[in-house]
């Protein structure tokens, strides 16, 4: 649902139907998202996850896989325009990643913007094994994985979070090349990326961490935050999406 959710913002912004909006939301049961252009039977190992009761599901952004589980995710939507998230693609990159930055600073934590992408994993359908253009990383660990789309005027940008990040349940529900590649991505995941428990030394509550990148909006962005409810609107086309786009397999398995 919540990619429908999702998409159902960036419609409605598209249309001037609701102001520009930030989201923070969870995932139950856990999740793994694909990206747009990726293929899932070959990033995804779908019996593991349909035993384990994990859903999968394709992103409208792109990217590579993402395991949704013990995380904070945010989402971000407004206009191509929006003076707060200037330019083009890597221009916003680096505009949204500001706040989150002052997001991990209100919970204790320096982070740092990596102005170039790493290189990739070979053979490797995970996010978090090295950090894309102006993502963030605190002592050369991934942190924050985000990923952006563009429609109608608008653009979504969404990004996990993690709080309990373990390499081992990663590989475990995605697909592999031969079992050397997985116990690189393994070693590269462990070493390359943390969540935030791991580098503050005890679990952060829910509320403190959104309260904390709300604030690091707020901060990074130059805005003023106002608490809102989706609207009917809202409610009504993310249902829709959910039923007849996200649970389709004509959505999730078209490439």
């Amino acid at each position: 649902m919540n990619m429908a959710v999702d998409e159902a913002i960036l419609i409605c912004q598209s249309e001037g139907k609701v102001p520009p909006t930030i989201r923070f939301y969870q995932w139950n049961p856990p999740a793994i998202t694909i990206g747009y252009f990726q293929k899932i039977n070959q990033e995804v190992d779908l019996e593991a996850c349909r035993e384990a009761g994990i859903d999968c599901v394709r992103r409208l952004t792109g990217g590579r896989a993402v395991l949704h589980h013990r995380e904070l995710t945010y989402s971000l939507v407004t206009t191509e325009n929006d003076p707060h998230v200037p330019g083009g693609v890597l221009s916003s990159y680096l505009a949204i990643s500001k706040g989150l930055l002052a997001g991990l600073r209100n919970l204790g934590l320096e982070g740092k913007v990596v102005e170039g992408a790493s290189q990739r994993s070979k053979g490797t359908a995970a996010c978090f094994d090295a950090p894309s253009w102006y993502e963030i990383t605190i002592d050369g660990k991934k942190v924050i994985g985000s990923a952006q789309t563009r429609k109608h005027g608008s653009l979504l940008q969404h990004g996990s979070v993690p709080i309990i990040l373990e390499a081992e349940e990663v590989c475990r529900y995605l697909r592999f090349p031969s079992p050397a590649i997985k116990e690189y991505a393994f070693r590269r995941l462990r070493d390359k990326a943390a969540g935030l428990a791991q580098l503050l030394g005890y679990v952060p509550p829910m509320p403190s961490i959104e309260k904390a990148f709300l604030a690091g909006f707020a901060e990074g962005l130059g805005i003023q935050p106002v608490v809102d409810e989706l609207t009917v609107r809202e409610k009504e086309l993310a249902r829709d999406l959910y039923i007849n786009k996200y649970r389709q397999d004509t959505w999730n398995f078209k490439r």
